[in-house]
């Protein structure tokens, strides 16, 4: 059923169109709300862009942060269910790419329409997890990362409001640490890998098991690890053609040379 203008859902903080075309499903980084994609266009062309909102920030500070990425795939399932009415996508960069992935294929489990594509940003594949510098961090280290997050995003970094995310920081590297997937589900849906020249947090080389959970493209876009929150044009261009109506399975992103 399309959205109508009266309804509003707590995942959503933007109401999604009843226009659109298609839609890309936006997962927000460890640590992070909605908010960070705040610098990215609502729409390109007929295809829009939807921040997700998860428990425990911003919004939804009061609620309860998930614990793993199955609890949460399994409560969005059905909270969104009704927007999945056009070709859609989600993307996710480093750990919230295995949200990201968690939700196609909960989705896929439980006979809800699956994803155009999965869209993979800067994270190995779950066979090859839990990794990732975040992991080893004290509490002091990851404060430090939030500090240059929140600068790289704009923002000034209050310390009262670092110490309510440093707990959904912490949150979200514990569901990190606990994703464990020797044997993944494959998806059905095609998935676009999606590294960058520069990141030496997530070598490009390192993503190729992605292919183990479906039929994957893997594209090297140019800069550095968060270079996704300005929102370049080659980024949005691969997401938008992904879902596009009739793009087929597989023409969103190029291989990467």
């Amino acid at each position: 059923m399309p959205p109508t203008p009266k309804q509003r859902n707590k995942w959503l903080p933007h109401r999604p169109s009843a226009t659109a075309a298609g839609r890309v499903f936006l997962v927000p980084y460890s640590g992070c709300g909605a908010s960070m994609y705040r610098g990215w266009p609502r729409r390109l062309g007929g295809i829009e862009f939807l921040p997700l909102e998860l428990p425990g920030r911003e919004t939804r500070f009061a609620e309860p942060t998930f614990q793993t990425y199955q609890e949460l795939a399994a409560a969005m399932a059905p909270a969104i269910e009704r927007y999945l009415d056009v070709p859609f996508g989600f993307f996710g960069h480093c750990a919230s790419a295995l949200a990201g992935y968690e939700v196609a294929a909960e989705l896929v489990r439980t006979g809800r329409p699956a994803p155009a594509r999965l869209f993979v940003s800067s994270q190995i594949a779950p066979q090859d997890g839990p990794a990732g510098r975040f992991l080893d961090m004290d509490d002091i280290a990851l404060r430090g990362e939030l500090e240059k997050l929140i600068a790289e995003l704009g923002g000034v970094p209050h310390p009262e409001l670092l110490d309510l995310y440093l707990s959904v920081m912490r949150a979200d590297v514990e569901a990190n640490k606990r994703y464990v997937m020797p044997d993944p589900t494959r998806l059905p849906c095609p998935i676009t890998a999606i590294g960058w020249s520069t990141d030496h947090d997530v070598p490009y080389a390192t993503m190729d098991g992605w292919d183990r959970c479906g039929d994957t493209t893997s594209v090297l876009l140019e800069g550095g690890h968060h270079r996704f929150t300005e929102a370049p044009a080659e980024l949005l261009d691969l997401l938008a053609a992904g879902v596009a109506p009739g793009s087929g399975d597989r023409t969103a992103g190029r291989p990467a040379s």
